[in-house]
């Protein structure tokens, strides 16, 4: 059973971390007003409706509701238990707590032979890394590396290591330790023989470059050959631990350069990333080896809105380039492009150019989406050719005409007019007709012309048309949680009468046990008093709401009326029902006093 993390401890932690700081590990926050917003991490959005508010210390979500302290996010996130989340934040605010982190039960339940393939991963890993290292067996393959311009430092960051050259090593290796065969061949890292049913290894006498998870877990491998044999790369399988569409390579690496510099460059494999890294761009990220997917958008969105596309400078990667454009400028990244001369990729170009023109030349001078598009849509046209030429201006037009800027459209259309020799206003009055062209077409489910969608902050939601009395206790529980003296005051104006919705009753009954037990109002610090996670949530959703700091004995007055005047209400129509009733049974004399009773109750309203 995990370790109990006493009370106070908890508050000590609470207080060295700001949860600004915790969110914004993982998500792009920006300030607006008095609090930050960013896209939510728990569903899909492309316009910010995460609010992060510092002066509580909570985090709430406008569109799917998800609400909570810093302690809540890991334990959403992440999946953690309360105790690893606790453990996770004591480290980063540098709190020292007297537990073993090894006797903290994980509330992830990842099932055994997960477990056991995530372990394999980072024993080979490392076992790898010390062959290539440290060992006459794996002399050779890093004198191999050092040839290719690889430093020492990128080994050692990159974990890269190698495998040797033999058929069952590993097979033995991790059977020793007790890892089950079957376990093992379903993570990739071993394949059984057909013919005989004996395994042998994936990986042999190949450079091994490990693959990370987001939290800096070993996944996958990729070995690249020393020598000509085929395939060049060979990839760890997707497993149950690693999918090729979810998993952008030095993520975990890159992520504080990225929130640093608010810039993700995006390459096309590890390779190019590990030799930009080298030559200082450490903001670097990479698909592994398949198409930009709405995953890998998704991840990078809600890190980073400016994102540089750096691919390779042949038809291929032209064609991913353009592609992976078009997918991030629809999730409102800003999007440049760096320009690789023709037949280069990075590393070959850092290879025979040098770290600093790669930076300046390639990174440092890429150019507008814009600017791309032009380039891209020249590809394959004579544009001396009257046909050709009269097509590639319309295309031209037809981006033009999705830029949100008149100073852009205007640019690129002062371009196009100069190169041509064509007149500025017949280009404009053309490319007015291809937007309302394109425009009609989109209404009809013709076309797929959107214009480029803003980024813009959702604003806060109003509270939906609720009964009075919810609305009454809502604003209520507001006040309460801002000021315990209004608490009490709320409780001995109910008069032992409870709220009408029970779990702001539950709220409340909760929220007076914390104030008794000798606790200031911190909308963090009860969040963790309360146990129950609908609760959480209600509770955050009420801090968001926009009250005056202090409320009036009129406005307290009239509120505990609500609460109170539903009640009443309720009990006019169970009277009704019986005076009803009591009619039918032709008891008038009952009838009456009921009526009465019914008056009275309508002249306490």
């Amino acid at each position: 059973m995990a370790e109990r993390i006493a009370e106070e401890k908890v508050n000590e932690i609470r207080q060295a971390v700001d949860i600004v700081d915790v969110i914004g590990d993982y998500i792009q926050l920006n300030k607006q007003g008095r609090n930050y917003f960013g896209l939510c991490p728990f569903h899909g959005e492309n316009t910010p409706s995460f609010s992060v508010s510092p002066e509580k210390q909570i985090y709430h979500c406008f569109g799917c509701g998800a609400g909570g302290n810093a302690f809540s996010f890991l334990m959403d996130l992440e999946g953690y238990s309360f105790q690893e989340a606790a453990l996770k934040l004591a480290e980063k605010g540098n709190v020292k707590l007297e537990i073993d982190a090894s006797s903290v039960a994980s509330a992830k339940s990842m099932p055994v032979d997960l477990q056991q393939m995530m372990e394999a991963h980072e024993l080979l890993r490392k076992f790898y890394h010390h062959l290539l290292v440290n060992t006459k067996d794996g002399q050779h393959a890093l004198e191999y590396l050092l040839n290719r311009g690889f430093s020492m430092e990128s080994i050692e960051k990159f974990q890269i290591g190698y495998s040797l050259k033999s058929w069952d090593f590993v097979f033995k290796f991790l059977t020793k330790r007790k890892f089950p065969a079957g376990v093992m061949e379903r993570a990739g890292l071993i394949i059984k023989r057909e013919k005989d049913g004996n395994y042998f290894d994936r990986f042999r006498d190949r450079i091994m470059f490990p693959i990370f998870d987001r939290s800096g877990n070993t996944i996958a491998f990729s070995g690249r050959s020393l020598g000509d044999d085929e395939p060049k790369y060979l990839n760890s399988p997707e497993t149950a631990i690693f999918n090729k569409s979810k998993t952008l390579y030095n993520f975990h690496l890159a992520r504080p350069q990225i929130k640093k510099l608010q810039r993700a460059v995006l390459f096309e494999g590890f390779a190019d990333v590990i030799a930009a890294d080298r030559a200082g761009v450490g903001n670097g990220v990479g698909t592994m080896g398949t198409a930009l997917t709405e995953e890998h958008v998704a991840s990078l969105r809600r890190n980073v809105q400016s994102i540089t596309i750096c691919y390779d400078s042949d038809n291929a990667g032209i064609e991913a380039a353009y592609r992976a454009a078009n997918l991030l400028t629809e999730a409102g990244c800003k999007v440049r492009v760096a320009l690789m001369p023709d037949g280069y990729d990075p590393d070959d170009y850092i290879n025979e150019y040098g770290e600093e023109k790669f930076r300046n030349e390639v990174i440092d001078s890429s150019v507008t989406l814009m600017a791309f598009k032009l380039l891209y849509l020249r590809r394959g046209k004579r544009l001396q050719n009257e046909g050709d030429r009269l097509l590639y201006i319309e295309e031209v037009l037809k981006e033009i005409s999705q830029l949100d800027k008149a100073v852009e459209r205007d640019h690129y259309l002062r371009q196009l007019a100069s190169e041509f020799s064509l007149s500025l206003e017949a280009l404009k009055e053309q490319q007015k007709q291809v937007f309302y062209a394109e425009k009609k077409k989109n209404q009809q489910g013709k076309g797929a012309f959107e214009p480029q969608k803003k980024l813009q902050v959702v604003p806060k939601r109003a509270d939906r048309l609720q009964p009075a009395y919810h609305t009454a206790e809502r604003r209520l529980i507001a006040h309460m949680l801002r000021d315990s003296d209004v608490a009490f005051k709320v409780q001995d104006m109910l008069q032992g009468n409870t709220f009408n919705i029970d779990e702001h009753q539950a709220i409340i009954t909760y929220l007076l046990g914390f104030y008794e037990k000798g606790h200031s109002p911190d909308p963090s610090a009860f969040i963790n008093f309360i146990n129950d996670e609908k609760l959480k949530r209600i509770v955050v959703d009420i801090e968001m709401m926009s009250i005056n700091e202090e409320i009036s004995e009129q406005e307290l007055t009239d509120y505990i009326k609500q609460v109170l005047n539903y009640q009443k209400m309720l009990k006019i129509k169970e009277k009704l029902n019986e005076e009803k009733e009591a009619e039918r049974q032709k008891d008038y004399a009952k009838a009456a006093l009921i009526a009465m009773e019914i008056i009275q109750l309508r002249k306490s309203l």
